[in-house]
């Protein structure tokens, strides 16, 4: 490709990659208002964030490797498309159900474009440090961009209805489309792999089975049977689609990559960081606005440290990164990362410069986290796979995100249930969410309705107070974990 034009092509995918990943963040906010105005319920409100990741992850092995057989400008410019048409679908949804189909097409539109992204920079910038330079301006945007979502929507939700969110992707396509049918170059390799069609549908069913069991545990009444077998099945084709990967000439994810410790460091340190960011990000614009009472503005704002923090640690760690090793900058993030979390858990009561201070350095850590990861998976593999390399980077962000949602929000309803309170004569509906129960208490008499409001608090914030010790903790296992690895580096 031609050097001469490296930095304008950095600059089309990342405002790609700033869509993609806004996504899955910026609803939050926007959820509450959201929930209310389509009368979703809390199932729904699950769907409504989770497709997307959880859709991204199941599609990405596959249509990474289309990128490396058709070449990355044509799976870029076509997942613009998608994605272009379907923020327009999603942003004028009349109901959960038609919202969830819109997200689930968004996911299509992302999954084309994210392996190109960071194919096309690996390609693009052949000297070693101006590209590990440019991958950590790429993970600042992966990772400043979720985010930043949750300040956009409060922003947007200000002076605009929900679907807003979903609309302003469009001009940001188009001019993307536009730029990138001009600049960016097809280059493919002479011998393309052949798409495997029944692996994709093999790692959706799994990955769709197993998250929606985890979900299907957190309601009020499960049903175990359900769970069970839909764990089964989600077990039964993961173990599937491996099998059918390792026996394939044209794997769409080469398991040979994993015997390398630096790259499965890399791989582990990517779904840990994007679960506890999108996790915690979840359940913290939630409680801001429904137990603080706080605007989508306000509580956006409040979270403005972490995306500040992230997009300044993205390009710094991509220039310390070769200097100090993958091992040390992914265990040293990691760990700082789960102190700073440990420091909000015992401050979030306190005064806001207090807890927000440890945001930013949560934000720090995830932020250097994604870049050290991202740069190590993409180093770890040879150029000739670097489609299938930068879809197993990206499903490991995106299923780390839709894990972190499913597992961490999931808890999140499971604690909420189990100590809310249910006062005489209401429906059971208030224990399924605070957005429910405030839902309820609005039909109520003032003192009743105050009475409901602050029982629903006050289990939401015993919910709230689980998660982040989760993510306290499995930040924490993380950095321990990959510091025990034979990860190499100085």
């Amino acid at each position: 490709m031609p050097t001469r034009n490296r930095w304008l092509i950095m600059t089309i995918v990342s405002s790609a990659l700033f869509l993609i990943v806004i996504d899955m963040t910026v609803l939050y906010t926007a959820l509450p208002r959201l929930t209310h105005d389509l009368a979703a319920t809390a199932t729904e409100k699950l769907w409504i964030v989770n497709a997307y990741p959880l859709v991204v992850a199941g599609l990405l092995p596959g249509l990474g490797g289309l990128g490396d057989r058709f070449g990355h400008k044509h799976m870029f410019l076509s997942g613009l498309v998608v994605f272009g048409i379907a923020s327009l679908a999603a942003a004028f949804a009349p109901t959960p159900s038609v919202l969830i189909a819109a997200r689930v097409m968004l996911a299509v539109g992302a999954a084309a474009m994210m392996p190109a992204t960071l194919s096309l920079i690996r390609l693009t910038f052949t000297d070693e440090k101006e590209r590990a330079f440019a991958i950590g301006i790429w993970a600042a945007v992966a990772s400043g961009g979720a985010a930043l979502g949750p300040v956009v929507g409060g922003v947007l939700l200000e002076w605009f209805w929900w679907g807003s969110v979903f609309l302003i992707n469009v001009p940001i396509a188009i001019v993307a489309l536009v730029a990138g049918a001009r600049v960016l170059v097809n280059k493919r390799p002479a011998q393309a792999p052949p798409f495997d069609l029944i692996g994709s549908a093999q790692v959706m069913v799994g990955l769709v089975g197993l998250v929606y069991a985890i979900k299907e545990t957190s309601k009020r009444e499960p049903s175990w049977t359900i769970a069970a077998i839909v764990f089964l099945v989600g077990l039964a084709a993961v173990a599937a689609f491996m099998r059918r990967q390792r026996a394939s000439a044209n794997p769409l994810i080469d398991f040979a990559l994993f015997k390398n410790a630096q790259f499965a460091s890399g791989v582990i340190a990517a779904m840990a960081a994007s679960a506890i960011l999108i996790g915690v990000e979840l359940v913290f614009s939630q409680r801001l606005q429904l137990v603080l009472g706080l605007s989508p503005l306000q509580a956006g704002l409040m979270m403005l440290p972490i995306p500040a923090a992230a997009f300044v640690a993205g390009p710094l760690t991509g220039l310390v990164l070769p200097h100090h090793g993958a091992k040390r900058v992914l265990t040293v993030s990691m760990a700082l990362t789960g102190l700073a979390l440990a420091g909000y858990l015992m401050t979030y009561q306190g005064l806001p410069w207090l807890w927000m201070s440890f945001l930013a350095v949560m934000g720090v850590g995830i932020g250097a986290t994604m870049t050290a990861a991202s740069s190590t998976i993409m180093m770890s593999a040879p150029e000739d796979r670097a489609g299938m390399a930068a879809s197993i980077e990206e499903v490991s962000f995106e299923l780390g995100g839709a894990l972190g949602i499913a597992i961490l929000g999931s808890l999140m309803s499971a604690i909420y249930t189990r100590a809310m309170v249910l006062p005489q004569g209401l429906s059971a509906t208030v224990s399924d969410s605070i957005d429910e129960a405030l839902l309820v208490a609005a039909t109520l008499e003032p003192a009743a309705a105050a009475h409901l409001v602050e029982l629903a608090r006050g289990a939401f914030d015993q919910a709230f107070f689980g998660v982040i010790a989760l993510a306290t903790i499995l930040a924490s296992c993380t950095a321990i974990s990959i510091w025990r690895k034979p990860v190499g580096g100085p």
